[in-house]
């Protein structure tokens, strides 16, 4: 697999699209960062460490729903193996005015676009959630 994070982030678009309440992923440091700021923010319900059925470490998350139309509308992988993508502190972008978030992997650790600023650090854009 070349890009974990944009399979990651496909399977639960195609099962939001599915009407799914739980996926499952192989799991990561990087992705359970990653799923840990899309919790804080409330664009998932939940995520957990399981075991799949090959005995292979996987996350399993709770997808979050609003009135039956998924929280999340829109998800797109920004930094790509192909082409990295790294902004500064004063670059970083705002999804939708500010109504989105960008997930940033900084020297930090991997924090919301809002939480970089605060801590006035920039670093590579890994995905954009609105």
């Amino acid at each position: 697999m070349n890009d974990p994070i944009g399979d990651m982030l496909t399977r639960i678009r195609n099962s939001q699209m599915r009407g799914k309440s739980v996926v499952t992923s192989p799991s990561s440091k990087l992705r359970k960062r990653v799923l840990e700021v899309m919790k804080s923010e409330g664009y998932i319900g939940g995520f957990q460490d399981i075991v799949d059925d090959r005995g292979h470490p996987a996350i399993e998350i709770s997808l979050k729903y609003s009135e039956g139309a998924p929280v999340i509308r829109e998800l797109k992988r920004i930094s790509k193996p192909g082409r990295r993508v790294y902004m500064g502190v004063d670059a970083l972008p705002s999804v939708r005015q500010g109504l989105g978030v960008s997930i940033v992997s900084t020297s930090k650790g991997v924090m919301s676009d809002s939480k970089a600023r605060e801590a006035n650090v920039g670093g590579e854009v890994l995905c954009t959630v609105f």
